[in-house]
């Protein structure tokens, strides 16, 4: 396969990129003029980009599959909080809800929705505290299945805490014997400071025991007293687990007194830790206690970029107790990420798409990611010619190829052909 005429980030020159065997085999200046064979774009193997932008696929490091497409069930979110959010998860296990064939339906409409977005690599938790663990087994299927064209990764997630649910250190164990990909963690679910700095001490005893990385939903609450941000820096340097660990959301750090954030940001640097920050869910849930001006609730996403801190954006939710919409399209969660967290000028807006790829893929801990000879062929053709313009127009993705398949192409849309009366 060859995409003829790509624009790549960074890039003055058209290049033409050469597929072989599922990974990029050769990268090279596009000619000033074809033979009349890849002019005509004969050949079936051949994508012509003409100037478009060609990117990694997208990366979705923050997502909860086995909760997709379950809003309403049993009832909805009427307070629009986090916290009547897992209660309402809670209800939902309790009346029997949990159905392998449930969860595997919902998150394979999930999975596509992405897909079609753009989405090539999601990370998905998936709830622990659930004796059967049902959802476990049903998204490992999935998994499996959609391979050819979107990469998961399973996080072994106790929702519902690991020291308020029978049996939950055992069932997170187990999940990941029956293999989860990375241990997960909520301390801030817990009913003390003590118990919580248990749970993190008992994520990282498991996660060193079985050789796996940490994604932690950890602090996500409107608390500036909510700090296990620094227990999770803290374990990091003393396992030597520098790079290896994700802090999902750290939304109170949004209310941490500056002083405080300037000593953590050093801290942060020193371990390498990864952040993945859902702007569009945040802003939903965060910020319903305020009697003033509602804060946005999101973590000071600029301050950690300008300290050199690895930051990508995920969706989280898709129609689900915690967010009634959602789809998967990351384009639209990067344009409300890059507003809210006062984003919108250079340099920044230059290299955004780093935001949902490149970055995402170092949560992940990917190394052999991006559009580079010898790495797998994961890329996107999008009917746009920068990331600003992606973001500003909200670019459709013409191409997406997973592992050197073609998982979809489609004709850019024309807005003045679908409208003829409007003519200028």
């Amino acid at each position: 396969m060859r995409i003829l005429d790509a624009r790549l980030a960074g890039q003055e020159r058209l290049l033409d990129i050469t597929i072989t065997d599922g990974r990029f085999s050769a990268i090279e200046p596009s000619p000033s003029a074809r033979s009349g064979t890849e002019a005509a774009h004969a050949e079936e193997k051949i994508v012509p980009a003409d100037g478009r932008l060609v990117t990694p696929q997208f990366v979705d490091p923050h997502l909860h599959l086995d909760y997709a497409n379950t809003v309403g069930q049993p009832r909805d979110n009427a307070s629009g909080t986090l916290f009547e959010g897992i209660q309402i998860w809670a209800e939902h296990k309790a009346a029997g809800l949990v159905n392998r064939d449930r969860v595997y339906s919902n998150a394979l409409a999930a999975v596509r929705s992405e897909v079609a977005h753009g989405v090539g690599h999601i990370r998905t938790h998936v709830d622990t505290t659930e004796p059967g663990l049902i959802a476990l087994e049903a998204i490992l299927q999935l998994k499996a299945d959609v391979a050819d064209w979107c990469d998961i990764e399973i996080i072994a997630f106790p929702q519902n805490s690991l020291y308020g649910f029978p049996d939950a250190v055992t069932l997170l164990e187990r999940a990941l014997d029956r293999g989860a990909d990375v241990v997960g963690g909520i301390p801030h679910l817990e009913t003390s400071r003590e118990l919580g700095v248990r749970q993190l001490e008992t994520v990282f005893r498991l996660a060193d025991k079985y050789g796996r990385r940490i994604d932690a939903h950890c602090d996500e609450i409107d608390d500036p007293n909510s700090r296990y941000l620094e227990v999770m820096a803290a374990l990091s340097s003393a396992y030597g687990m520098e790079g290896e660990i994700t802090s999902s959301h750290s939304v109170a750090m949004a209310y941490y007194p500056d002083a405080y954030v300037g000593k953590m940001l050093q801290k942060l640097v020193d371990v390498r830790m990864n952040f993945a920050v859902n702007p569009t869910e945040n802003l939903h849930l965060q910020g319903r206690a305020s009697h003033g001006p509602t804060p946005r609730g999101i973590a000071p996403v600029k301050r950690l970029l300008d300290a050199g801190i690895n930051v990508a954006f995920g969706q989280d939710s898709i129609a689900d107790p915690w967010y009634p919409i959602g789809e998967g399209a990351l384009l639209r969660v990067l344009e409300t990420g890059l507003q809210a967290c006062h984003l919108l000028q250079p340099p920044y807006l230059e290299q955004c798409l780093e935001l949902i790829t490149t970055n995402g893929a170092i949560n992940l801990g990917r190394r052999d990611y991006g559009i580079a000879v010898g790495n797998p062929a994961d890329c996107l053709m999008l009917d746009a010619t920068s990331g600003r313009e992606a973001v500003q127009h909200q670019a459709d993705v013409l191409c997406s190829i997973h592992h050197g398949l073609v998982v979809f192409r489609q004709q850019p849309r024309s807005y003045i052909e679908a409208i003829p009366a409007f003519q200028g």
